[in-house]
C-alpha cells in the first residue's frame, strides 16, 4: 500500500481541515480526499480546490455540522449529496459516496452508499478515481497510480459505458490526454473506437460544457494532434468548428503561440476561414462577447496587419491603436502578434505605452483660432502630422508647425 506524506499533502492541514476530519472521526463517518485533488497530489502539484468524499450521508452531516455550530453554505449541490460547510473561513465541499442509478447521456440520478469502489467505477478516468485517507493513504481500485506514473489516459471500466453516462466524457479524455500524457499517438484502439461511436451524444451537450472543456484543450498539450482527432473521429461537428476547419493554418499557429500565453480565441480561431464560421461557432457554444470581438478581429486582420520592413517594425500595429476609437484593440493586437508568432514585438508591444495627443482645441483657441469647425480640421492636420513622426512631436513643435499650415 503506498501513504503519501509530501509536503503539498502535509499543507492541506489548515486549522479548518482538522477540526473538520475531528468532527467526522468522533462520529466515526469516513471522509476521504476524492478526484482530481488526489491526482494533483501524487503529481507533486499543490491542488486548486479539494473535493472530499465520505461515508456520511447529507442528513448526518447536516445534523453533525449543526450541532457542532458550523455554517453550512446553502449550495444547490444538497440533491446531489453536497454539503458545504465554512470551518475557519475556508469552505469544505463534501459528498456522500455514491452510485448513478440511471443516466441519460446529461447527468445522472443517484443513490447514496457506503462502498468506496462503487463510487470510484463511476468516475470517469482512471487518474481521477483516487481517493486519500487523512493519514495519506492511496485508495486506488482501478490502477490510476499506475496510469498517472506511466502518464496514460483510459476510462474507469469500459469506454463506451462512461461515456454514455455523460458524453462530455469524450472532451474530458481529450483535455487529460493533453494535460498528462508524454506525446501525442499514445491511445489505446479500443478508446478511440468508443469515442468515434458516441461522437455524436456530443449533440445534446449545452454549448457552455462543452466550451469550457474546449477552452482547456486549446490551452494544453498536445492541441494540435487532439484537434486533428476531433476531426477524424468526427466529433469536430457536434462541438460548434467548423467541417472544414484549416488544419494548416491550425498546424503553422500552434507551433510557436503555446509559449505565449494566448487566449483560448486566438488559438481557435486559426481553424475558422471566415467570419460566419465565427458566428456559427458562437450560435453553438455560446462564447462570450469578447471572445466573439476577438474572433472577428483575428479573422479581419490577421492577413494584411503585419509588421513594417525597415526600422520601425511595429509601426503599422501601432498606427492601428492610435486610429481606433475602441478600449481594448491594445489587447486584440497583443492576440493578433500572438497569432502571427511574433514573440519579439509581443514584447515591445507589451511594454509600449499609447502616446497622449498633446494639443486640445484650448491650445488653438489661445492661438486665436475660434471656430468649432476650423479647431476640428486643424485638429486633425496636427495629428497626421503627429502620427507621421512617430508619435514623437511636442506641443510646441506642433504648434510651430500649426503657424506654417
Amino acid at each position: 500500500a503506498m501513504k503519501l506524506q509530501s509536503p503539498q499533502f502535509q499543507a492541506l492541514f489548515t486549522p479548518g481541515l482538522r477540526s473538520v476530519a475531528d468532527l467526522f472521526e468522533k462520529k466515526n463517518y469516513e471522509l476521504r480526499i476524492a478526484g482530481g485533488a488526489v491526482r494533483d497530489l501524487l503529481s507533486g502539484m499543490t491542488p486548486q480546490d479539494i473535493d472530499f468524499a465520505t461515508t456520511a450521508t447529507p442528513a448526518e452531516m447536516k445534523e453533525m455540522f449543526t450541532s457542532a455550530g458550523v455554517r453550512l453554505i446553502n449550495n444547490k449541490g444538497e440533491k446531489h449529496g453536497t454539503i458545504t460547510a465554512r470551518v475557519h473561513e475556508q469552505n469544505f465541499e463534501i459528498t456522500t459516496l455514491r452510485i448513478d442509478v440511471v443516466t441519460d447521456g446529461r447527468h445522472a440520478e443517484v443513490e447514496f452508499t457506503t462502498d468506496w469502489e462503487k463510487d470510484a467505477e463511476r468516475r470517469d478516468l482512471t487518474v481521477n478515481s483516487m481517493f486519500l485517507g487523512l493519514d495519506g493513504m492511496l485508495y486506488d481500485f482501478f490502477n490510476g497510480y499506475e496510469d498517472l506514473k506511466n502518464k496514460k489516459i483510459r476510462f474507469v471500466g469500459k469506454a463506451s459505458e462512461r461515456i454514455q453516462e455523460d458524453y462530455l466524457r469524450i472532451l474530458r479524455y481529450f483535455r487529460f490526454y493533453g494535460r498528462i500524457t508524454e506525446k501525442p499517438g499514445d491511445h489505446e484502439a479500443s478508446t478511440l473506437q468508443a469515442v468515434k461511436e458516441n461522437a455524436k451524444g456530443l449533440a445534446g451537450i449545452s454549448g457552455e460544457r462543452i466550451w469550457v472543456e474546449l477552452k482547456k484543450i486549446l490551452l494544453g498539450n498536445h492541441v494540435n494532434h487532439l484537434v486533428r482527432l476531433m476531426y477524424e473521429l468526427d466529433i469536430a461537428r457536434y462541438v460548434g468548428l467548423p467541417l472544414d476547419g484549416s488544419l494548416e493554418e491550425f498546424d503553422r499557429v500552434t507551433k510557436h503561440i503555446q509559449n505565449l500565453c494566448p487566449k483560448p480565441m486566438t488559438v481557435l480561431t486559426s481553424l475558422l476561414k471566415v467570419k460566419d464560421d465565427v458566428t456559427n461557432l458562437d450560435l453553438r457554444l455560446k462564447i462570450s462577447k469578447e471572445e466573439k470581438n476577438l474572433g472577428l478581429f483575428l479573422v479581419k486582420h490577421r492577413q494584411e496587419l503585419t509588421k513594417a520592413a525597415g526600422p520601425e517594425p511595429l509601426r503599422p500595429y501601432q498606427d492601428f491603436i492610435m486610429d481606433s476609437r475602441e478600449a481594448n484593440t491594445n489587447s486584440k493586437i497583443c492576440e493578433l502578434l500572438k497569432y502571427q508568432g511574433e514573440e519579439h514585438l509581443l514584447r515591445e508591444m507589451q511594454q509600449w505605452t499609447v502616446p497622449t495627443f498633446p494639443v486640445s482645441g484650448h491650445d488653438l483657441r489661445k492661438m486665436g483660432v475660434s471656430s468649432g469647425k476650423e479647431i476640428g480640421t486643424a485638429l486633425q492636420q496636427l495629428r497626421e502630422e503627429w502620427k507621421k513622426s512617430g508619435y514623437h512631436m511636442d506641443k510646441e513643435e506642433l504648434l510651430s508647425c500649426l503657424k506654417k499650415l
